[in-house]
């Protein structure tokens, strides 16, 4: 692993770095959660527009990984990040004062160049250690990044009680500032093997494209995310409308899939290279379908308490961090001259099916159906994360017996 020093631009970014700015990325997206019911009320707009500050965001992030990757690869990483935290602090000081929907959301999707701080501290991890090490490596940086989001929708509750909505945004204004002179004295640039132009990254491209290892990796990055985007897209309804919990509350209720996905990286970054990334994978999908089938059969059984339907999302959150960062190191060690684009085609994939899936988690849920559309969504989701695997685990036995062949 290269040598890092603290806050020394000339080295390789210290993990406090990769960890603040991925934390920022994923606190951007989650800190106003528990504030939607109010925002819409205070915007005029109903709770299905409103939504669109989360799944709109999640579209728009999709979109801009495809050219976040090829940035980074062409320029560097530094400055695609330096260039990202500034884009975010002026979306949004506008986010904070905005007064009408369409400003906030014009602004809001502004905001999703934040994204850069996931896509690439995979990519920078990956520049510095081999595989293994780097399914490692991302499961500690993850798991110190979940520790910032774990406690946001809280806060965010706790200060739009106390102050209103907007001071979710002017908590993530003094934070990315905070972040931005953090980036500027410590993360070093990693990226040595810069490529001479867009078309020549493009043109390698197919390579990329054509690998059922990535498509694999991808699959199982999107469909296991996908159960946690649903989450996201349905929870504020299901705790805010069907059990009346106020902001402060339903956000002290995501506690449980974060501290779940902490524990979860834990344990990958401490056994992804003693028991390989597809063991780990394997593990959490399975973790993934058991955490969703619990609330099942809860509902099923009469139980309708806040701790039967949010409890044990911890389970969902843990199946998450087990497969999550084998996933994407994995993305990101098929093609390794392309890190920075393929986890960026990837993120956006996966961001794109998360979308999809907060859209849909939102709008089957009413009054009427109670909270098991959402489950069973999230269910699906880690079917189709496992099918995934054995399409990889297919595609490596393949190209394994075609390298004997050779």
């Amino acid at each position: 692993m290269t040598n890092t020093r603290f806050l020394d631009r000339r080295s390789p970014p210290h993990i406090v770095t990769l960890v603040a700015i991925a934390g920022l990325s994923a606190l951007t997206m989650n800190i106003f959660l528990p504030s939607l019911p109010s925002m819409a009320k205070d915007l005029g707009v109903s709770y299905g527009t409103i939504q669109i500050l989360i799944s709109g965001y999640i579209a728009v992030t999709a979109l801009i990984q495809i050219v976040i990757g090829p940035l980074s690869d062409r320029f560097g990483r530094r400055p695609t990040v330096i260039g990202s935290l500034v884009i975010l602090l002026l979306a949004t000081l506008v986010c904070m004062v905005a007064t009408d929907i369409y400003t906030l959301v014009a602004a809001r999707m502004l905001q999703t160049a934040v994204v850069t701080g996931i896509v690439l501290s995979r990519a920078i991890v990956r520049d510095m250690v081999p595989m293994e090490e780097a399914a490692s490596m991302i499961g500690y940086v993850t798991m110190g990044m979940t520790i910032v989001p774990m406690i946001g929708p809280t806060i965010g509750g706790v200060l739009g009680d106390a102050f209103g909505w907007r001071a979710n945004f002017a908590a993530l204004l003094v934070l990315g500032t905070l972040v931005l002179a953090l980036v500027a004295v410590d993360l070093g640039e990693t990226n040595h093997n810069r490529s001479a132009s867009f078309s020549a990254q493009f043109k390698a491209w197919p390579g990329l494209l054509a690998s059922p290892q990535f498509w694999g990796y991808t699959a199982v990055v999107t469909f296991t995310s996908g159960a946690f985007f649903a989450f996201l897209g349905g929870a504020p309804f299901v705790g805010a409308t069907l059990m009346e919990m106020s902001p402060s509350t339903l956000g002290l209720q995501f506690i449980f899939i974060a501290a779940g996905y902490m524990v979860g990286n834990y344990l990958s970054g401490r056994y992804a290279r003693r028991f390989g990334t597809f063991a780990m994978m394997l593990a959490g999908t399975i973790m993934l379908i058991a955490g969703t089938v619990l609330p099942i059969l809860f509902l099923l059984a009469g139980a309708s308490s806040a701790l039967a339907f949010f409890g044990p999302q911890v389970i969902v959150g843990f199946g998450n961090g087990l497969t999550l960062p084998s996933a994407n190191a994995g993305v990101v060690s098929v093609k390794p001259h392309l890190a920075g684009s393929a986890s960026g085609l990837s993120g956006a994939i996966a961001m794109g099916g998360g979308a999809a899936t907060s859209v849909y988690a939102s709008a089957i849920l009413s009054v009427e159906t109670g909270a098991m559309p959402l489950l069973l969504v999230m269910l699906a989701c880690g079917v189709l994360a496992i099918a995934a695997l054995l399409f990889l685990h297919y595609a490596d036995k393949s190209d394994s017996w075609r390298d004997d062949e050779r």
